[in-house]
């Protein structure tokens, strides 16, 4: 007997991975977290039947969000993570020697646990004493923070259920009060090929420029993403990630990406017509 587990990405298209065995399945009181074993990606975190993390292709995202910010400015002491309970944002941003401390706010436990118990080279990190793990809401943590962070990663789910707060202009805003006058914020920022995710794109994009001097679009390709093809967002108070860029202090750290390198960076920020199209008409 075959097993799959299939993911509905949208009405009419749908991902579909064949599964050795399921090999967790427990509901918190904020979603439902499974993990498969597959043939072909290796473990698999679903949230709400959702691909969260696999660990063939986990790299991809986790290199793209923490060391696009970390080769503008090299020279971040403090960083705050929104979400990323698997651990593989917490995971790159700790490989920098220079990072003083780490702050991660994750609203489900179990998520974390479950990452350190089926994904342990992924999740790693989550005990270092550089990094201070508070499970808590995002937005509610935001409040009323103030000149602390020189980056700000929001490493959430879609913009449903859990992590549908860390989408707005207000929470955007208390990002923005609680980084650094050189601060970065990055986030992920869905599909460009589907309706439904476009739209979400488009929509924290202009949230975005209505509060950072300094916004701009790069992407990534995730094979186990929606499309297999992402962007994320960069705002700053005061650095351009490309203007800015600091390639030749970036490489003299000799840290090993997988995915992630300084001509890479770049190209991430030459987008398709289409997607120019989308960010710049604000509308799909």
């Amino acid at each position: 007997m075959e097993l799959w587990y299939s993911e509905e990405q949208t009405a009419n298209v749908r991902l579909s991975l064949k599964v050795k065995e399921q090999l967790f399945s427990g509901e918190s009181e904020f979603q439902r977290v499974d993990v498969f074993d597959t043939y072909e990606y290796g473990r698999l975190m679903t949230l709400d039947g959702l691909v969260m993390v696999t660990e063939k292709d986990e790299f991809i995202y986790h290199d793209m969000i923490v060391h696009i910010p970390m080769a503008v400015n090299p020279s971040i002491k403090k960083a705050l993570i929104i979400g990323g309970g698997d651990g593989g944002t917490a995971r790159e941003l700790l490989r920098y020697k220079g990072i003083d401390h780490v702050d991660m706010v994750e609203i489900d436990k179990m998520v974390c646990d479950v990452a350190k118990e089926f994904f342990p080279t992924i999740s790693n990190e989550l005990n270092n004493p550089k990094l201070s793990l508070y499970y808590e809401d995002g937005v509610a943590y935001m409040k009323g923070k103030s000149n602390l962070y020189d980056l700000i990663i929001i490493d959430s789910t879609d913009p449903v259920g859990p992590g549908e707060g860390l989408f707005t202009s207000e929470f955007y805003t208390d990002c923005f009060n609680a980084l650094t006058e050189n601060g970065i914020l990055v986030n992920q920022n869905e599909s460009p090929v589907y309706e439904e995710f476009a739209k979400e794109a488009v929509r924290a994009n202009e949230k975005l420029k209505k509060i950072f001097p300094i916004v701009e679009v790069y992407q990534a390709q995730i094979p186990t993403y929606p499309s297999g093809y992402w962007l994320f967002g960069f705002a700053s108070k005061a650095l351009h990630p490309t203007k800015d860029f600091k390639p030749q202090e970036w490489n003299r750290l000799n840290l090993t990406t997988r995915y992630y390198n300084t001509e890479l960076h770049l190209g991430a920020f030459a987008l398709p017509t289409y997607v120019k199209e989308y960010i710049e008409n604000g509308a799909i």
